[in-house]
């Protein structure tokens, strides 16, 4: 045996220490723990989660929490009583990763980082205030005190909190983007939005456990638990997760399948959506198969939902005429042919309108001046970085043309800014560039704070058009198509003119009103159509159609041209989305030159009448009185009333059949009960539905009493 003698001199000072802590460890006692509480109640209120249930401790980061520790023998000593905690989340938690916090009693709370302290006086009973990091890792937890006791704890983002990278420094602004369990989002067309009501419920039982379930099955966490635990205590990292798993086209398992079509027989229709807690219970109650079918708001919607269940502020927008750009330059073409037929072959699209959410955060990954509102979108569109996801991506940078800032600047760029060249092909081959006064990035959309009322962000988004600012965001952004000044108008305008009121079922009369502005006679051609479009600018049937070859147009003069659409034939025509496009081309037979306005209609359903029956109170059984007016020339058949509403409808939506057809203009009418289980401000969602009629939505808010 070889002994071998190390001589390492260790200084005095570290000698000292050692001695010292030595002393200390040895008389240190644990505590001889017997019980515990876990206050929930208390601490859920505190944390703004008791809307989750009082069942089970649910918290949010960087805020003290109350543990009370009952002692089997003696009583607390300051000084003399140690406590080490430790703190785990993930399969493999690790301190290096931030899923492991090892810590112990301190004089004052920490709220930098994860830390303890007693705050009752010396006794058999200890009241415990323990503080997460306001960084930490959201998921589910379970705290070790001294080896004796487990408890489980689940760990929100904290927007209450100034460290927490979610803080929002406004009340209303938390009651409307992280509580409200209900909302509005925006359909229809840009010169007709149509509300639709929605019911996020993200408090709702179950859904907080559905929410986490998304994060654990999403494939970055199947290849490596420990790194993306480790990644959740960061909300980009997190919305760009479930930017990729609200959706299902990378098989991922993800929430919902998207369908555009016009049939979801082997499903249910998007439209039958009247909130996201029956999407994400039968995602989850399947073993996570993924839900038949979404579209964009209802994608949307479902992100909204999670991401307010997680603690992260966040809002359902609409872009009217939103551009699909599936090139990255900046431009959709659209070709048309002489009777004014759309030609194109590509999958750049404009969308009627296009539905996002937007997740209020810093960005200490990008440059300063980019914290705030960050645009990410769940409908499965382009991949990013080989999956299909969308962003987050701030909204400044795609105000100030920053295309280079992660993530996915230019695609969302695109939704708001491309350029529209619209060609007119003739019969002989030769085209020609039409005049088209069709904008890209309309009436940006959303809920206001507080009330039911819309919201115009466009000016989050881009700048006054042909303000110098505008201008400075395409030379940075090279978007050289918007540089180039739009051609010179040749003299002639047509503009399409629409009823007051266009209503489904009822026959009505659109305008084309042709103008010639110029010093000589013009002979031209004038087509007008119409046909059914689908939201995402799929063109189908025609509704209507007139082609005069001999349009005789005097210096000054003016000519307007009705097109009659006739509800036997666009009732087959359109789709659930109401909508109709319409273009009138004016082709000048001298020059060739063409000029081309177009317009969306949105046909109106009929109103939903909704009525209260008894004292809205907390447990006391309500009537909803629900009453509807067939417009059809039609019976309708198939005919049911559903209700549903957060804490109104026992989380889950209440369905009245109705047993005979409803003839021509009679009334339909059904009385649904219901009983509120919170008090305060609730929106009770109505949907009818028929065989003809399609989806007709409605909403009333009710106040309910203690």
């Amino acid at each position: 045996m070889v002994t071998v003698d190390l001589k390492v001199h260790v200084p005095s000072f570290l000698i000292l220490f050692i001695i010292n802590y030595s002393f200390f460890i040895c008389n240190s006692l644990a505590l001889d723990i017997g019980s515990w509480d876990l206050a929930c109640e208390f601490n859920n209120m505190d944390h703004h989660t008791e809307l989750n249930g009082t069942d089970r401790l649910i918290v949010r980061r960087g805020q003290p929490f109350t543990v009370s520790l009952s002692l089997r023998s003696g009583s607390y000593q300051p000084g003399t009583h140690q406590l080490r905690i430790t703190a785990d989340t993930g399969k493999q938690p690790m301190e290096e990763y931030g899923t492991r916090a090892v810590f112990g009693l301190s004089d004052v709370i920490d709220n930098t980082h994860w830390s303890a302290v007693v705050t009752s006086p010396p006794a058999d009973t200890i009241t415990l205030s323990i503080c997460s990091a306001p960084d930490a890792p959201i998921g589910r937890y379970i705290l070790t005190l001294d080896s004796q006791i487990q408890f489980e704890l689940i760990l929100l983002f904290n927007p209450w909190c100034p460290r927490d990278a979610v803080y929002m420094d406004s009340k209303d602004k938390l009651e409307e983007y992280v509580l409200a369990q209900d909302g509005i989002i925006y359909r229809g067309d840009a010169k007709y939005p149509v509300p639709l009501p929605w019911y996020f419920g993200q408090f709702e039982d179950s859904i907080l456990d559905i929410c986490l379930r998304i994060l654990d099955v999403n494939p970055k966490y199947q290849r490596n638990p420990g790194k993306d635990c480790s990644g959740r205590r960061n909300p980009v990292y997190v919305t760009r997760v479930l930017s990729a798993m609200v959706n299902s086209n990378d098989r991922d398992n993800g929430v919902l399948v998207g369908c555009w079509k016009n049939s979801f027989e082997d499903g249910i229709s998007p439209m039958s959506w009247k909130g996201s807690v029956n999407i994400l219970r039968n995602w989850n109650s399947t073993s996570c198969m993924s839900v038949r079918y979404g579209q964009c708001w209802v994608f949307a919607a479902v992100a909204c939902t999670v991401s307010r269940a997680l603690g992260i502020p966040c809002r359902v927008v609409t872009n009217y005429l939103s551009a699909h750009d599936t090139n990255t330059n900046l431009v959709i073409e659209r070709y048309y042919d002489e009777k004014g037929q759309l030609l194109n072959s590509t999958r750049d699209m404009i969308w009627n309108y296009h539905c996002w959410v937007e997740s209020w955060m810093t960005r200490p990954d990008l440059k300063a001046g980019f914290d705030g509102w960050q645009a990410s979108d769940p409908t499965p569109q382009e991949k990013s970085e080989g999956v299909y996801c969308c962003g987050p991506v701030p909204l400044q940078a795609i105000k100030e043309g920053e295309l280079t800032l992660k993530y996915d600047a230019p695609f969302v760029f695109a939704e708001v800014n491309a350029d529209l060249e619209t060609y007119l092909k003739y019969k002989d081959g030769s085209m020609k560039r039409l005049y088209d006064k069709s904008k890209v990035g309309q009436k940006i959309s959303t809920k206001s704070v507080g009330s039911d009322q819309r919201e115009d962000i466009t000016h989050l988004y881009k700048y006054a058009e042909g303000s110098d600012e505008e201008r400075e965001v395409f030379q940075k952004a090279n978007h050289q198509n918007k540089l180039l000044k739009q051609q010179d108008n040749t003299g002639l305008h047509i503009t399409i003119k629409v009823s007051a009121e266009m209503r489904k079922g009822c026959d009505f009369d659109v305008f084309a009103l042709v103008t010639n502005s110029t010093s000589v006679d013009k002979k031209c051609r004038l087509v007008f159509a119409s046909r059914a479009v689908a939201y995402d600018g799929t063109i189908g049937q025609e509704c209507g159609f007139k082609d005069l070859l001999n349009v005789e147009l005097p210096p000054g003069g003016e000519r307007k041209v009705p097109l009659r659409l006739n509800y036997s034939k666009y009732c087959n025509a359109i789709t659930q989305d109401n909508l109709i496009r319409l273009g009138a081309l004016l082709i000048d037979y001298s020059t060739r030159d063409a000029i081309l306005d177009m317009r969306t209609i949105v046909l109106e359903n009929p109103e939903i009448c909704i009525r209260i029956l008894g004292e809205p109170k907390v447990n006391r059984r309500l009537a909803a009185e629900v009453t509807l007016q067939n417009p059809l020339s039609e019976p309708l058949e198939a005919c049911c009333f559903s209700i549903e509403g957060a804490n109104l409808t026992g989380n889950k939506p209440i369905t009245e059949m109705i047993p005979t057809r409803v003839e021509p203009g009679q009334e339909v009418k059904a009385k649904i009960y219901f009983t509120p289980t919170h008090c305060g401000v609730r929106k009770l969602l109505v949907d009818f539905n028929s065989d003809k009629l399609g989806h007709v939505k409605g909403f009333r808010n009710v106040i309910i009493g203690k």
